[in-house]
């Protein structure tokens, strides 16, 4: 049994990568617990056990005085199977929590295992399963059983049964990933995303710079005759996707996070990061997309605050003296729900102070309807904001937007 057990051990240590001093180790613990069950020791007692490294004996001491009274070889087989098969056990775990860990920040390619609850269980190429939570899904994409299917690894937790691989294919840095992976010239540093910003399932408006001149940074990514692009949009089953192309000219950079809408001015106020942008009267719709969504992820994109208004209203509000209110009303005759969201902002909210404020819009909240359509588990995700703040804020807002919307 003695060398048997030597054997195992080291071609455990071979197969397995489990250390051999941890599993000899390990037996011990498992052999002086079974030999106190057949000893009775007193309280001023001690009892050792060792496992001879070089010839497999074991032996048992007590108060540092051999005894032979224990039959090792009866107990010793079970006793040393039993850890192990446990020691097995905890040192794969070990193992894929390892993997995966050092892998957060990377996409990992598996295949629709189940769903649970909305959720999906996902196997990644038989070394782990990974969990896609609903809200880490894209809200137009489906999948069925056994589909293949590539998620951004977001987080890896250390749980009792096993680590909890936690997937995303709503992560903005899954777009990131993506454009990484189709584009050499992002891959090898030569062109950098500067900053992403994206409404799953929707619409996504990324800035890219080049490092190098004699490469166009948007034409890298789009491809020939959009074939990377595109590559990209089918892996997210039609969800569109604006290139922008990063300049440091504030001015021109809202331009183009502003396109397909053309710009006709553009006035900056640096200390509250705040833009007012006129745009002609046939713009204004193009500018502030479908419920608001072109100007807020433009806003998302570059970090500013961005009200758009019309030089029809920006005129009128010259020659007649019309104040916010009127204002805001006359944007709103071509594009009354988008025009309400740009311009009634957060701080309109009671009790929303200055660091409440700029947690709210470092996190996509730009405006009362934001908040007013958000779930209160988004709200809880920002910092300093709990679930009853979060619910009494989201009440508020739909107060105020649903009055504003009648104004």
């Amino acid at each position: 049994m003695s060398q048997e057990l030597l054997a195992i051990l080291e071609q455990l240590e071979r197969e397995k990568g489990i250390k051999k001093e941890v599993l000899i180790e390990a037996v011990e613990s498992a052999l002086l617990a079974a030999a106190k069950k057949m000893i009775d020791l007193k309280p001023d007692e001690e009892l050792r056990i060792e496992l001879d490294r070089a010839n497999g004996n074991i032996k048992a001491f007590k108060n540092n005085q051999e005894i032979n009274s224990i039959d090792f070889g009866r107990i010793a087989a079970s006793t040393a199977r039993q850890v192990i098969i446990q020691k097995i056990r905890e040192a794969e775990k070990d193992v894929v929590f390892n993997e995966f860990q050092g892998r957060v920040g990377e996409i990992v390619s598996g295949s629709v295992y189940r769903f649970e609850k909305g959720n999906i269980v996902v196997d990644l190429l038989g070394k782990a399963e990974g969990l896609l939570l609903k809200k880490e899904q894209s809200p137009k994409e489906e999948f069925k059983q056994n589909q293949r299917i590539r998620a951004y690894i977001a987080e890896v937790k250390k749980e009792p049964k096993g680590p909890s691989i936690i997937l995303s294919r709503a992560h903005p840095n899954f777009i990131k990933k993506l454009f990484e992976l189709e584009v050499p010239e992002i891959y090898e540093g030569i062109v950098e995303i500067k900053s992403i910003a994206r409404e799953p399932g929707e619409r996504t408006k990324i800035a890219v710079w080049s490092k190098n001149e004699k490469v166009d940074s948007v034409g890298a990514c789009v491809g020939m005759r959009g074939s990377r692009v595109r590559n990209i949009v089918n892996e997210l089953q039609g969800e569109k996707i604006d290139i922008i192309r990063f300049s440091e000219d504030t001015k021109e950079y809202i331009k183009s996070a502003l396109s397909p809408a053309e710009v006709s001015e553009i006035k900056l106020d640096k200390e509250r990061l705040k833009a007012q942008v006129i745009v002609d009267d046939d713009q204004l719709s193009l500018a502030i997309g479908k419920h608001g969504q072109n100007v807020r992820l433009a806003s998302r994109l570059i970090g500013w605050e961005l009200d758009i208004r019309s030089k029809t209203a920006i005129a009128e509000a010259v020659l007649g003296g019309k104040d916010k209110q009127a204002d805001k009303q006359e944007a709103k005759k071509a594009a009354p729900a988008e025009e309400t969201k740009v311009l009634l902002g957060v701080e309109e909210l009671s009790g929303v102070g200055e660091k409440t404020l700029l947690v709210l819009k470092e996190a996509g909240f730009n405006s009362v309807e934001d908040i007013a359509n958000a779930n209160p588990e988004d709200l809880t995700k920002v910092k300093g904001i709990g679930e009853k703040k979060a619910q009494t804020l989201i009440k508020e807002a739909k107060k105020l937007f649903s009055k504003a919307s009648k104004a």
